[in-house]
């Protein structure tokens, strides 16, 4: 039966070292007899003061990121690289870290494997941050003594993990800010334009134009329902959020639905085409077995439907069937990348042909969100000019037709 781990407190201490020289600083351990056993190795012979911190929770402190992850990833690879020993390599990254919280996380680690434990023993402490993929290629590379070599691997997955994710996300998030700016400035318009326009209209004694007339009936309806509808908005806004978060069907309908979508549904296939070839050429390089990596894949595919298919795959190569036939029959796969995976395994080389293919989706992608990027741009502009312009021409339309009158 496994012990349940220690809680890891943040400590601050007050110190001289051997020279006389006053040292201060924090640091995170379970208990104070081992967080001064630490501070006596770092140097610290004499410890004056040593207290527990309290109230060190912060507003708006940054929380840790994926991002947070894959540089603190490739900077452990490259301590290790350079012959650095691990626990030295912990201290070092977490001391040159600007996010607090991911310091004092890499300062959890470090204290879990000085107890005792393995590197990748004290990642599977912190599922939230570090999933089995994650865990696994650093536990393997801990049993066949080359951690360095496959920290670097991992670091390079992640990097190319993260760049895809901004990029993709960066493809939702345009047209989304520009479409929330108009909706701003359409409301802005609304409630405090258009009402003077009516004031002044109100005196005419005669009808007003239909185009007129609309646009000042949502001006009244706005300024009479706004505070309710914004309520409705923002409340079903967190129902969604809680729905993706919380049930899995309606997160899978959601799922099928955004990949059917015409602009976004191709930029979102083919990265998951990337992330597919990529954590395979990952893990098989690795040495995990091609059926542990198909499951690490398909949790990394980051859509029900190629997880479904990911996970047909790895029945099928599980009985037996090779990689590409089992690929083809899922009509998920595009055809190329089942010819790479063909290639690699009748030449033995899969891992590279999956990183080749990873590459080149990859690139696909940056394709992709590039040109959404150059036809989004006029399509939002003439969006733009027609809202802002048709409630301009629709208040200014009276004047218009008074001005044949005259």
């Amino acid at each position: 039966m496994a012990t349940k781990a220690k809680k890891i407190s943040m400590f601050t201490y007050e110190g001289t070292d051997r020279n006389g020289r006053v040292q201060k600083g924090e640091i995170s351990g379970t208990n104070p007899a081992l967080i001064k056993a630490d501070l006596r190795r770092k140097g610290i012979v004499k410890i004056k003061k040593l207290a527990k911190k309290r109230g060190d929770i912060q507003l708006f402190q940054p929380g840790i990121k994926s991002a947070d992850i894959a540089l603190f990833t490739r900077q452990m690879a490259t301590m290790m690289k350079a012959g650095v020993p691990l626990m030295r390599a912990f201290e070092i990254v977490a001391e040159g870290l600007e996010n607090k919280k991911m310091a004092e996380l890499v300062m959890q680690l470090k204290n879990n494997v000085a107890g005792g434990g393995s590197f990748g023993a004290a990642l599977r402490e912190h599922p939230k941050y570090f999933d089995d993929l994650f865990c696994s290629l650093v536990e393997a590379g801990e049993q066949a003594g080359a951690l360095e070599t496959m920290l670097d691997r991992v670091a390079l997955y992640q990097e190319k993990a993260e760049s895809l994710r901004k990029k993709v996300k960066s493809a939702m998030k345009y047209p989304a800010t520009v479409l929330t700016i108009a909706a701003i400035v359409t409301i802005i318009l609304l409630l405090k334009v258009v009402p003077v326009f009516a004031e002044m209209f109100s005196g005419f004694g005669a009808d007003l134009p239909v185009p007129t007339q609309v646009v000042m009936d949502m001006s009244t309806w706005i300024q009479s329902n706004g505070i309710v509808a914004l309520g409705v908005l923002i409340v079903a806004v967190f129902l969604f959020q809680q729905g993706m978060q919380r049930s899995k069907p309606f997160k899978h309908a959601v799922q099928r639905m955004v990949v059917k979508l015409p602009i976004f549904g191709p930029i979102l296939y083919q990265s998951a085409m990337a992330r597919y070839a990529r954590t395979l050429s990952t893990t098989f390089a690795a040495g995990v077995p091609l059926v542990s990596a198909l499951e690490s894949a398909a949790g990394a595919s980051g859509n029900i439907i190629y997880e479904t298919a990911i996970l047909n795959v790895r029945r099928d190569v599980e009985t037996g069937t090779e990689l590409a036939v089992s690929m083809k029959t899922q009509e998920t796969f595009p055809p190329m990348l089942i010819q790479m995976v063909s290639i690699g395994e009748q030449s033995g080389s899969l891992d590279d042909m999956l990183a080749k293919a990873a590459v080149i989706y990859e690139e696909e992608v940056d394709n992709l969100v590039d040109g959404l990027t150059s036809m989004m741009e006029p399509l939002i502009m003439s969006f733009l000019g027609v809202v802002v312009g048709g409630l301009v021409i629709a208040m200014y339309l009276p004047m218009f037709q008074m001005g044949n009158v005259i």
